[in-house]
């Protein structure tokens, strides 16, 4: 009788610290959280100060966002692309590639919403910044703690957001090498891809990306706004798609509807940087 008082209070104990079956602990169930990029071994050390972040950032959203995060598995290695030589940037509106990966990128700075920190925290997804400089110039401390998140990277946007196409070289050389110019004084680190506003650019675009010593331009397949994904051709996204979007005051919608198409499609977030040479 002693024997079975003493099973069923442990199996109370159980119940009570969320296991089920004895087949988790309270460690595991914090690493499925978790859950994303970089995610921890089960049968591994503690969990890394990222995840812990992650798993924290992910308690902290209230309910209603918290089960609208996804999780993902680790992107696969990169393969890097080739780029054009001649003097000219590469210029890429998707990453040639097989592989179930998409890329987020998010564009100009105007709106700058207090739950991005944790959002990205609690998404743990590499994700491309490419900052406009007049659009961030108010406060471009406030992007300081979204760069040092682990695949977080900033890019150039230029200054002011011209219509770059057509334009002479000085003055497109202004606006890109300026912009890059700038954030490295932000940030620390001066930008190896960059995006031309609207998309638009010419040859001398991608010359003048390549003489202010950046690597690649880009374009998209998707958009988002309002908290909903705009497709170019099919409606899905697909392998080596770039997705935009923008700092705007939906801005939580959005990255939300981000995610949850990437994980519709079965793919998962990768960092653009690691696909350039």
């Amino acid at each position: 009788m002693k024997r079975i008082r003493v099973a069923a209070a442990a199996a109370a104990l159980m119940i009570l610290a969320g296991c089920s079956g004895g087949t988790s602990s309270p460690r595991t169930e914090s690493q499925a959280a978790a859950g994303n990029w970089a995610q921890p071994s089960a049968s591994g050390p503690p969990a890394s100060p990222q995840a812990t972040a992650q798993a924290a950032a992910l308690a902290a959203l209230p309910e209603a966002l918290r089960n609208r995060v996804p999780k993902f598995g680790p992107p696969p290695a990169p393969t890097k692309v080739t780029l054009p030589g001649g003097g000219g940037a590469g210029w890429f509106s998707a990453i040639p590639t097989n592989e179930k990966i998409a890329f987020i990128t998010i564009d100009d700075g105007w709106s700058k919403d207090p739950m991005a920190l944790k959002l990205f925290q609690a998404a743990n997804v590499p994700i491309t910044l490419f900052l406009e400089v007049n659009a961030i110039k108010d406060d471009p401390n406030y992007f300081k703690p979204l760069r040092d998140l682990p695949g977080v990277t900033i890019e150039d946007h230029t200054i002011s957001h011209p219509n770059l196409k057509g334009r002479s070289y000085d003055f497109q050389k202004h606006e890109i090498c300026g912009g890059a110019d700038k954030l490295e004084q932000y940030y620390g680190k001066r930008p190896t891809l960059f995006r031309p506003p609207g998309g638009t650019h010419d040859a001398t675009t991608l010359k003048v990306v390549h003489d202010c010593g950046m690597k690649a331009a880009f374009y998209w397949h998707e958009t988002t706004d309002h908290g909903v994904v705009f497709y170019q051709s099919v409606h899905k996204v697909q392998p080596g798609d770039i997705i935009l979007m923008h700092f705007r005051p939906r801005f939580v919608d959005d990255f939300l509807a981000v995610l949850k198409a990437i994980h519709k499609a079965g793919l998962t977030p990768a960092r653009l940087e690691d696909y350039i040479p």
